[in-house]
């Protein structure tokens, strides 16, 4: 995973949530949906809402470090979660340039948010190196890594980290996608 300076990632950082509303504008603006198009790209949103949802309902935020579930065969289930998810709304979308878009922005803004991410982690558990060594930070394994802990799933925590918003949302894009197919 490639190196950005500190200064770099923390703007982006702070700048995650309100590019979103740009990512948006332009999801409307080059959406060209076809009957066809919503239902291949529907599964594959579907999946990354899963597995999101699955994250999710594993953390506990600065509790305890999350090394069951997802957790114990990627690092960071939450952002491949919302790789599916764009990709998925991309297809649906039948739009190359969105998904180009959704790549630069991962790259640019994601992986700054994730080298940060692994900082503070690195900084509160006093396992994470090791943790990190075991268990790739974005490509999963197949089989998970042994874990200290399970991490159950835990709806709790589901909705304590608020994870129903990326379904909100999904919901939304699917729905404007709809309106643009039958309308527009």
């Amino acid at each position: 995973m490639p190196r950005f300076p500190k200064p770099y990632a923390d703007a982006v950082a702070r700048l995650r949530v309100p590019s979103g509303f740009l990512l948006v504008l332009v999801f409307a603006w080059f959406s060209h949906p076809t009957a066809r198009s919503l239902w291949t790209g529907l599964p594959l949103s579907l999946a990354g809402l899963a597995l999101r949802g699955w994250a999710a309902g594993c953390l506990a935020k600065n509790r305890q470090l999350a090394t069951g579930g997802p957790y114990a065969h990627t690092r960071n289930p939450l952002y491949i979660g919302t790789l599916l998810v764009a990709a998925g709304l991309s297809v649906a979308a039948r739009s190359p340039w969105l998904a180009i878009l959704f790549v630069v922005v991962f790259v640019l803004v994601y992986l700054p948010v994730i080298q940060l991410e692994e900082q503070h982690l690195r900084q509160i558990f006093p396992g994470y190196a090791n943790y990190a060594a075991r268990v790739p930070a974005l490509w999963p394994r197949l089989r998970p890594a042994p874990q200290n802990s399970p991490n159950p799933f835990s709806f709790h925590l589901y909705l304590v980290n608020q994870e129903y918003q990326a379904g909100a949302g999904f919901a939304a894009g699917m729905l404007f996608l709809l309106w643009k197919l039958w309308f527009a």
